[in-house]
């Protein structure tokens, strides 16, 4: 159901009940708030340039950060792009703001109206400038968002002295939706999600220096869909000049869709919307549900992502090659050494009964590339002579499917000159999801090894975010060195090398272009 809180704070220019907006969200004046340096737990209030914005009360027990959340930074009518907003708003009474509506209730309450971003830092105090670390959420930019509390930035901000902004953006078709080439009123659907995260990212230039952060190191770090997000902004000129690093956590973009899948994608979508309705106006409900019309070009549930548009996005983020306006910036790619762990249900199809017999035909829809699953499984078994037929799954699909773009990304940054950091979770079998708790020190439980590999991971994050430099050498194309996070950490020369060289056989093409 459509999000409808009791009020929100507009700390811009001090008035009393204004008129409801679109969506059917109402502003109210700010609350009274004094000083910037009460320890009670109080809210603060903080002056920035777009006007005055508070933390939320109640976390002087916490850690040493303060969180200003629910933070407007634009506004967006269905299918165009965004417009910032410059007068501070905020939701009222410390909440988030809402989810991208979208299939389930994982994440409630949810709106159209939800391009909000959250703040959390160690201090405000003068000339303070640290760096600032902003995230993007996963779900393959159709599901996810930033209110997840293991997206909490607390113990991140305040472990490393940095200014944590996690955004939630538009999502699935009301931020992807390809509708250019068929309607002359949404020349921006097909990548209006990411140019809410631009916008995002101008409030944060704008804003920032306020909240203690500097503007001229704003890291980006996204897991999954995240870090996707981040690889296509590389190669967006609007985003040029907004951030100095990245950080993705498997999450690739090496191609973009193309606008005849998209077109492709969009008419699917329309046909099971329903014949007649226009997707400008039709319910947000029946929108989310039309997401389960079937893809074109994948099958399976429809896919979403950004298009090259020829408007936003003129080319490709890694293809054919790194995307030239952001070599000068310092990369860091990870990736899971199991990360179809998460993916597959043991009771599912996919696992079910799985054996030997069966193998090949359980891998070959799910590697997403044209090659012999016979073969494969043939290589594999000789390679892998004790492995079980779920290791071997789980290593066949993670190497084909989801590995295989940070090894095209990377190489990519190689060959240009400009090489990033790599690093690879063997701790504990990672699996896909496994990183996004310990780099923000929000992984739950009171396991030892896990807190010692979340120290050691956010102290990494922290590094590159400052530095540029996590503390290891670069990948290049003559050693490949990846750091290894484990019980025991190292640096290791080409790990998997023999996954890698079998699949390069075979052409990458990016799912979803």
């Amino acid at each position: 159901m459509p999000f409808t809180p009791a009020g929100w704070m507009s700390g811009g220019d001090g008035v009393g009940r204004r008129a409801v907006l679109a969506g059917g969200i109402a502003l109210a004046a700010a609350g009274p708030a004094s000083g910037m340096d009460r320890g009670d737990g109080a809210p603060r209030r903080l002056t920035a340039p777009d006007g005055d914005y508070y933390s939320r009360g109640g976390d002087a027990d916490r850690v040493s950060a303060d969180c200003y959340a629910g933070i407007r930074y634009a506004r967006a009518a269905r299918f165009q792009a965004p417009i910032s907003v410059r007068r501070a708003e905020q939701a009222a009474g410390g909440r988030f703001g809402p989810a991208c509506p979208q299939p389930g209730d994982r994440y409630r309450p949810q709106s159209e109206d939800c391009l909000f971003l959250n703040v959390w830092t160690p201090g405000t105090a003068a000339p303070a400038k640290r760096p600032v670390m902003v995230y993007f959420h996963g779900g393959a930019y159709s599901t996810g968002s930033v209110t997840d509390p293991i997206n909490d930035g607390a113990r991140l901000a305040a472990r490393g002295d940095v200014v944590v902004v996690t955004v939630n953006h538009r999502l699935n078709a009301l931020g992807y939706l390809y509708l250019a080439a068929r309607d002359p009123r949404f020349p921006d659907s097909g990548n209006a999600g990411q140019l809410d995260l631009i916008a995002a990212l101008q409030w944060v230039q704008r804003n920032i220096a306020a909240f203690g952060g500097d503007p001229g190191n704003v890291t980006l770090f996204g897991q999954s869909g995240g870090g996707a997000k981040i690889a296509t902004l590389m190669a967006m000129a609007p985003a040029r000049g907004l951030f100095h690093k990245a950080i993705t956590m498997s999450g690739q973009q090496v191609t973009a869709s193309g606008p005849i899948n998209a077109a492709r994608r969009a008419a699917a979508f329309l046909d099971r919307l329903g014949t007649g309705v226009d997707p400008a106006t039709a319910p947000v409900e029946r929108m989310v549900a039309a997401l389960s019309a079937t893809d074109p070009i994948l099958g399976g549930g429809i896919y979403m992502g950004p298009v090259l548009d020829m408007t936003h996005l003129t080319r490709h983020p890694f293809w054919p090659d790194a995307a030239p306006q952001s070599l000068d910036i310092p990369m860091m790619l990870g990736n899971m050494v199991m990360e179809t762990r998460a993916f597959y249900a043991p009771h599912g199809k996919q696992l079910a009964g799985l054996d030997f017999d069966n193998l090949a035909a359980r891998i070959a829809p799910e590697m997403r590339i044209d090659i012999a699953p016979a073969w494969v499984v043939e290589r594999f078994r000789a390679r892998y002579p004790d492995a079980a037929p779920l290791d071997l799954f789980h290593r066949i699909v993670t190497a084909a499917r989801s590995w295989r773009g940070q090894v095209e990304e990377a190489e990519a940054r190689a060959r240009a000159g400009h090489p990033a950091f790599v690093y690879q979770f063997d701790f504990e079998q990672a699996q896909h999801g496994d990183d996004i708790g310990l780099a923000f020190g929000t992984m739950p439980g009171g396991d030892p090894a896990r807190r010692a590999m979340s120290e050691r991971v956010m102290g990494a994050f922290v590094r590159f975010a400052r530095t540029g430099d996590p503390g290891w050498p670069t990948y290049d194309l003559v050693r490949r060195q990846t750091m290894i996070f484990d019980r025991v950490s190292r640096v290791e020369d080409d790990p998997r090398q023999w996954e890698r060289k079998l699949f390069a056989r075979v052409p990458y093409i990016q799912p979803g272009s």
